[in-house]
């Protein structure tokens, strides 16, 4: 089977071949794999056959961008949505967020305009050619986008968006509605120009560790219609969606079912996602991806890895609706060797 069929049939709760392979190492993880096998023309894609490709379109505000400050150590730049973020260059991590450029519904108002749909947004002949490649290849092709809380605590920061929820409710509904709005505009334009898309992969952060950032009351009066939105647009399309939420989101589940979730990612197994109590509990409805801990995958004793993925992978797999993938990312105190035994043992476990 392609990697197209395998995926679409975890969608459709279906069973395939064996269930599909896709993670996200860490830029760190993948210099380590380079000195310690992977070979130097070789991406992880490409050796371990990771199976979707995709295409994301600017969605910023397209200001432009400088370095403020840079040392040894690290290097503070303004980014494309006038954020001034502080990023180490000898580790990967969250980059530190320093100041905002919108702080207020005013100063939302004056740059709301810069999110205004332009082709410019998209070089369409490159988008092309990933299409043509990944089609060829049989992989599977979506499109990125960010939206929701997960962008917009980017843009005006996590506390006062937070506060926002509470005391300002309009102007929260009108960010979120605006960026929703974009990655439906975007897809729009791409699918009418021919771009053919099997689903989208889109982000939006939630959660914390043991618990969500906001209540399922929150989520629904300010998340929900923008999710909806986004789910109608691509199901309208014939197109599955995937959702990336990091932290723990098990409480916002029945408000994303309702909204119309496919597939949930990344399942972090340290903020109290369980793999197999969500697949008992959603699996007839939610299709999962990921929940496979790295911290097992780092445990210089072998036999914890293999615990770890023949539990789950055993349970997650029956009747389709569940796609490999770490429970985040994979960082860089995981060896090549090591990555190559999860594999191994993901391709043992993961056969039907």
């Amino acid at each position: 089977m392609t990697s197209r069929e395998r995926i679409d049939a975890a969608l459709n709760f279906k069973e395939a071949d064996r269930i599909a392979i896709h993670d996200s190492p860490w830029g760190t993880a993948i210099e380590r794999w380079h000195q310690e096998g992977l070979p130097a023309e070789v991406g992880p894609i490409e050796y371990f056959g990771f199976e979707m490709v995709g295409t994301s379109p600017d969605l910023t505000m397209r200001l432009p961008t400088e370095t403020i400050e840079e040392t040894e150590e690290y290097r503070i730049t303004r980014t494309t949505n006038g954020a001034v973020v502080k990023n180490w260059k000898h580790a990967t991590s969250t980059p530190q967020t320093l100041d905002f450029l919108i702080k207020t519904p005013a100063d939302w108002e004056e740059h709301k305009p810069r999110l205004e749909w332009s082709s410019d947004r998209v070089d369409l002949e490159a988008v092309r050619q990933t299409e043509k490649a990944a089609h060829e290849k049989g992989k599977w092709f979506q499109l990125y986008g960010a939206f929701g809380y997960d962008l917009v605590q980017t843009i005006i920061g996590s506390e006062r968006l937070l506060i926002a929820m509470a005391t300002e409710p309009e102007w929260v509904e009108d960010i979120f509605m605006t960026y929703a709005r974009l990655i439906v505009t975007a897809g729009e334009e791409l699918i009418g120009a021919g771009i053919e898309f099997d689903g989208a992969w889109v982000w939006d952060d939630m959660g914390y560790r043991n618990t969500s950032l906001f209540s399922p009351n929150m989520f629904m009066r300010y998340e929900f219609p923008a999710h909806k939105l986004v789910y109608d647009f691509f199901h309208s399309k014939e197109l599955k969606v995937i959702l990336h939420s990091c932290g723990c989101v098990k409480d916002l589940i029945p408000g994303l079912l309702k909204a119309g979730l496919d597939c949930l990612q990344p399942l972090e197994v340290k903020a109290g996602m369980d793999l197999i109590e969500l697949k008992k509990k959603h699996g007839a409805w939610l299709a999962f991806m990921g929940g496979i801990d790295v911290r097992a995958m780092a445990n210089p004793d072998p036999a914890v890895i293999e615990e770890e993925i023949s539990s789950k992978i055993s349970v997650a797999k029956k009747g389709g609706g569940y796609i490999y993938h770490s429970d985040h990312s994979v960082p860089d105190n995981v060896s090549f060797q090591q990555y190559c035994r999860v594999i191994d043992l993901v391709h043992k476990y993961g056969t039907y």
